[in-house]
């Protein structure tokens, strides 16, 4: 069944591109719910499994359905690409009582289904605590490789946009979203379905933990689609770098595989995380490339987008010519 979204206003400046690290984080509980579905997670999970005995794990398997919904009231469409986890816990933990209820009934049908630790006194400050908990052992120390990974996800959707029209991007984050004439269609595997206008925009969310899309349960919320995050499959592998020999020969083979990835804008913080090595290892070479003239850069948002110039083009080019 579908959710239909009519976009209103001008197209393109209602349309926006979010990250959501309370998203993330409460959407990962499904690793929890059933791991076998999240293969790809399989080195995160390992990793995190044991930490669990020093969490609230009764309020965090609260916060998450046995079928892997969560209430729409635990992740609230963040509006930047800059949102940061407190600002987003801070909202929750505004969320009135009538709302937080009246959202569980929705998503469980009774009472009597709704899981015990939302029934005590305080319950709303317990999950917050619980997600904080849970983000400090278990999230942090991995989130700047999670973000790069969202990063590119959103900077790659811009230049769809530019280059192909907002049709062609809406296709591409999914076979299961169009956009037809003025309205976004998203075809759920529930039978959840509703139309509505998207008055103050349209907030497009990268995740890794959905394997297709996902919209509000409740219509009365913000307009937003949450989508999979193209790369998902190999965040947690460390990517080779490509290395035409005789170009290799010249500048080395870490530098030559740089230039041949960059054929595409890209931040040091997502090629670090994409090669499995550090920031600072990834800059020396990006500044001696660009020292050279064969890199550009520029600024988005917080990062630094590197780029080939023509040149380099060239070198690579003839480098693979010879292979």
């Amino acid at each position: 069944m579908p959710v239909l979204y009519q976009l209103v206003g001008h197209d393109l400046a209602g349309v926006r591109f979010a990250i959501s690290p309370l998203s993330e984080l409460v959407m990962s509980l499904r690793t929890w719910r059933d791991p076998g579905r999240y293969p790809v997670h399989l080195p995160w999970i390992r990793a995190t499994e044991p930490l669990r005995d020093r969490l609230d794990t009764e309020m965090l398997l609260a916060l998450i359905t046995e079928w892997r919904w969560t209430p729409d009231f635990l992740t609230p469409p963040p509006h930047s690409p800059l949102t940061r986890l407190e600002d987003e816990l801070a909202v929750i933990a505004a969320t009135p009582a009538d709302t937080v209820w009246r959202e569980l009934l929705l998503l469980y049908g009774t009472e009597e289904r709704i899981p015990a630790p939302w029934h005590r006194a305080g319950a709303l400050d317990r999950a917050t605590a619980a997600l904080s908990g849970y983000w400090d052992l278990c999230f942090a120390p991995h989130w700047p490789r999670m973000r790069a990974l969202l990063e590119g996800d959103v900077t790659h959707r811009g230049r769809e946009i530019a280059q192909h029209g907002l049709a062609a991007m809406f296709a591409g984050l999914s076979p299961r979203v169009r956009l037809i004439g003025d309205v976004v269609e998203v075809r759920l595997w529930s039978d959840l379905s509703y139309r509505r206008r998207t008055d103050g925009g349209l907030t497009l969310v990268p995740s890794m933990w959905t394997r297709g899309v996902s919209a509000p349960v409740s219509p009365e919320r913000p307009p937003h689609i949450l989508y999979l995050a193209r790369g998902s499959g190999s965040l947690w592998e460390a990517e080779p770098l490509p290395a035409p020999g005789a170009l290799a020969g010249l500048l080395g083979a870490h530098r030559a595989g740089l230039l041949a990835r960059l054929g595409t804008p890209a931040s040091s913080t997502e090629l670090a995380t994409r090669l499995g090595v550090t920031p600072t290892a990834v800059n020396q070479h990006l500044r001696a490339l660009r020292a050279a003239g064969l890199l550009v850069s520029t600024r988005h948002g917080r990062s630094m987008l590197y780029r080939r110039t023509d040149l380099a083009d060239r070198l690579l080019a003839a480098s693979f010519k010879d292979i």
